[in-house]
């Protein structure tokens, strides 16, 4: 009867575990990674937005930057949607 139990709460361990190292832990590297991202930004960085506009970074503010996505075309947009900043190589495929 013990042994069940003891049995019973290993799985229960073993699942919670499982839950941990497959979804909870993958999410919270991915997380870091963007926060330490969106501290690396400067002036002059070509980044995507969440929404796929393609920009570089005319002014930083606290929560948000200013894009200049075209000739005297600039947006405001909060810094969490910001997906990624575009390298010198990618920038060199695009053209």
């Amino acid at each position: 009867m013990v042994s069940q139990q003891l049995v019973s709460i290993l799985w229960l361990v073993a699942i919670i575990a499982l839950f941990y190292f497959l979804l909870i832990r993958p999410q919270q590297v991915r997380q870091r990674k963007h926060q330490e991202m969106l501290k690396a930004l400067k002036v002059d960085d070509r980044v995507v937005t969440i929404g796929g506009i393609i920009g570089t970074i005319a002014k930083i503010k606290e929560d948000t930057v200013i894009l200049r996505v075209a000739d005297n075309v600039r947006i405001e947009i909060l810094k969490q949607a910001i997906a990624q900043v575009l390298s010198q190589a990618e920038e060199g495929e695009r053209k």
